[in-house]
């Protein structure tokens, strides 16, 4: 049998009917976009933005004496700042591939791009914020965790927000690209794997999206709320894998990894718990098409790409405003 010819590294169906459309992929929405406060930076300025927080000043509780002008008190405040990286890919073909394969390639592969894109950053983002200290366990600690999501351990989570004075979130990024916001019913929102999904919905008082009132719109990839927290998963939240006497206790009922528990992070967020830093706005992300022609590296036109860069930074602003409790995951 003769081999299929391959041009690049791409083989044309030419031996087989082709079936269109071609096989869908599994994409995953961008959810930490929607949840930080957005800086963004424009070009020519600088790679470090800074987030600026003035402290509340301490109570007056001395009473004033007659006609005697109290010291007063001047305002601190807090800086964080955060250096943008670029990050960036591209995908490689010829001019025979792109004259002679039956697929939509310039369209399937800017699809692939933007999907490596979200994916990329929203990564990027997850390991920023479950690098928060404020933390708590669904039973003991981390190197012990084999218990699921519960009722108290969240109730745990919402009263330690709510003593720093965190604040429901009430508005979020729009997802149009612009970076503005839209408004939404105000709530504590929390992100997790789809591995916890089941044992949200079997937590005491859950109300699935659909059961929610006409005042309330239902948001991508979301699971439902318990209480005022509202809930949603990605496969791209990552657990720590289960390790003896390093993450997660023995268990057999539970997702683990040679018996032990993988550790399930569920990140509770407030009110501006942490910012995003695109350089550009919605001009941050470039998807970039390079068909085949001439040049001096390439005589004959024969290499094109298509590809995508983008500049952005993350970082938390106040990490009593976020809580990661740490979960097991009922197989």
């Amino acid at each position: 049998m003769t081999d299929v010819q391959v041009f690049g590294d791409i083989s044309p169906r030419t031996a087989a009917y082709a079936v269109f459309p071609l096989l869908k992929r599994g994409n995953e929405e961008m959810i930490l976009e929607k949840l930080g406060q957005t800086y963004v930076l424009p070009t020519n300025k600088t790679l470090t933005a800074i987030f600026r927080r003035y402290n509340a000043l301490p109570l007056a509780t001395t009473p004033l004496q007659e006609g005697v002008t109290p010291a007063g008190t001047k305002p601190t405040k807090t800086d964080v700042s955060v250096t943008l990286a670029q990050y960036g890919d591209f995908i490689p073909h010829s001019d025979v591939i792109m004259d002679t394969h039956e697929d939509p390639l310039l369209q399937v592969y800017s699809e692939l791009c933007m999907q490596q894109w979200t994916e990329t950053i929203e990564t990027i983002r997850w390991n920023v914020v479950k690098a928060g200290t404020n933390v708590g366990y669904s039973n003991g600690g981390r190197s012990t965790v084999n218990t699921p999501i519960s009722l108290a351990a969240q109730r745990t989570a919402t009263r330690a927000l709510k003593r720093q004075r965190a604040k429901h979130i009430s508005s979020i990024v729009a997802s149009n690209g612009n970076f503005r916001t839209e408004p939404v019913e105000a709530a504590f929102f929390a992100v997790c794997h789809s591995d916890v999904e089941n044992d949200i919905r079997n937590m005491q008082g859950f109300i699935p999206t659909k059961q929610y009132g006409s005042n309330i719109n239902a948001l991508p990839n979301e699971i439902g709320s318990v209480e005022d927290v509202r809930y949603f998963r990605s496969t791209l939240f990552t657990p720590f894998p289960g390790s003896s006497g390093v993450t997660g206790g023995a268990t057999t009922t539970m997702v683990n990894t040679g018996g032990y528990a993988d550790v399930y992070p569920v990140i509770y967020f407030a009110k501006d718990a942490y910012g995003i830093v695109p350089l550009k706005g919605k001009s941050a992300v470039s998807l970039m098409v390079v068909n085949p022609k001439a040049t001096a590296g390439d005589p004959l036109g024969q290499r094109g790409s298509v590809g995508w860069k983008t500049m952005q930074g993350s970082v938390i602003l106040n990490d009593l405003w976020m809580y990661r409790l740490e979960v097991a995951a009922t197989l």
